[in-house]
C-alpha cells in the first residue's frame, strides 16, 4: 500500500519545495492533484518542459515518487463540446502521466446533478473512447463520485465503474465526502465492503454532516451548491474507527492491482495549510498504525 499525500495545500510553495516539504513530513508518494502549472481543473492540461523537468529533478533528490494525478474535467458534460474538449485534456493528460511514470490517474464524474441522465449517458459515451487508450498505456483510472455530481452515492458509482468490467478501471472512496455518498447515513464499513474488490484507492481526512440540521447555514436558503470539508481526523463526524477495521478486514493494505499496483492511501486535507506541520504527520502516522500495525 502506497501512502501518498495531496499536495493541493502546499502547491503554492513551488514545484522543488512542495516535493521537499512532502518528504520531510515523511511521506515517500505524491498524490499530484490539479495544479496551475501541470493539470488545472477543467483547463488543458499544461505541463510546461521546464516544470517537468523541476519535478523530475525534485522527486530524483528526495527520493519521493508520484503515487497518482488527480484529474477533474467536464466529460460527462452535460453539453457535447464541453464533454470532447474534456476527451482532448484526458489524451494530453495520459501521455503526461506516461512519460512521468505515473500509471494511476484519478478522477470525478464532474457532471450536473441537475441532469443525471444525460451526464451519465455522457459519461458512458466519453469512457467508450478512453478506455482503450487506458487500456493501451497501461493506466489504472480511478472513479470517485463527488459533492454536486451528477451521481453523489457510492454505491451508484461502484456500480458504474463494475459496469466497465476492466482492470483498468476501479473505484477510489473518498472519506470527506461519506455523509454525501448515502445521504447523510455515513455507514462507511457497509460501502467500503459494497466497492469489494474494486476499491483501490482511499482518500483520508473529516467532515462535518451537512444533513444535520443548520450544521452548515448557507444563503440563500435553498442555493444550489454542495458543502463539505477536508479537515483532521477527529474535527469531524465520520466514524473512523469503523472505516479502518473494515479497511482491515478487507486487508486493504495488501491489495495489488494488475494494473497500477499497490492500493494507495492519500492524506487530503485542505484549507488550513497552518495546521500541516502536525496533521500532515499525525496522519501518516495514523495510517501506519491502523494498518500497517506500526
Amino acid at each position: 500500500m502506497k501512502i501518498a499525500f495531496d499536495v493541493d495545500v502546499i502547491k503554492d510553495l513551488g514545484i522543488t519545495r512542495m516535493v521537499q516539504q512532502v518528504a520531510d513530513w515523511g511521506y515517500k508518494y505524491i498524490e499530484q492533484s490539479p495544479h496551475p502549472q501541470i493539470n488545472p481543473f477543467y483547463k488543458h492540461p499544461k505541463a510546461a518542459r521546464e516544470v517537468m523537468a523541476e519535478y523530475k529533478n525534485a522527486l530524483k533528490a528526495t527520493g519521493v515518487e508520484i503515487s497518482s494525478f488527480i484529474v477533474v474535467y467536464r466529460w460527462s458534460g452535460p453539453g457535447e463540446d464541453r464533454r470532447q474538449a474534456a476527451v482532448k485534456n484526458w489524451r494530453r493528460m495520459i501521455e503526461i502521466a506516461v512519460e512521468m511514470g505515473v500509471q494511476v490517474i484519478n478522477t470525478e464524474l464532474a457532471g450536473n446533478p441537475n441532469e443525471p441522465e444525460i451526464c451519465e449517458e455522457l459519461w458512458y459515451k466519453s469512457m467508450e473512447e478512453l478506455l482503450p487508450i487506458v487500456e493501451r498505456e497501461g493506466i489504472r483510472m480511478e472513479i470517485q463520485s463527488h459533492p454536486w455530481d451528477f451521481c453523489e452515492l457510492s454505491n451508484e458509482t461502484a456500480d458504474m465503474v463494475k459496469s466497465l468490467r476492466s482492470d483498468h478501471v476501479k473505484y477510489l472512496y473518498s472519506v470527506p465526502h461519506s455523509f454525501y455518498y448515502d445521504k447523510g447515513q455515513g455507514d462507511v464499513a457497509n460501502m467500503l465492503k459494497y466497492a469489494g474488490d474494486d476499491l483501490s484507492h482511499v482518500l483520508i481526512a473529516d467532515t462535518m454532516n451537512h444533513t444535520r440540521h443548520c450544521r452548515y447555514i448557507v444563503n440563500p436558503p435553498g442555493v444550489d451548491a454542495a458543502v463539505h470539508q477536508h479537515v483532521g481526523i477527529g474535527e469531524g463526524e465520520v466514524d473512523f474507527d469503523a472505516l479502518f477495521q473494515t479497511l482491515r478486514d478487507m486487508e486493504f493494505a495488501n491489495r495489488n492491482f494488475k494494473v497500477g499496483g499497490e492500493s494507495i492511501i492519500c492524506t487530503s486535507l485542505f484549507g488550513y495549510p497552518e495546521k500541516m506541520k502536525t496533521q500532515a504527520v499525525a496522519t501518516r502516522e495514523r495510517i501506519e498504525k491502523e494498518l500497517l500495525g506500526k
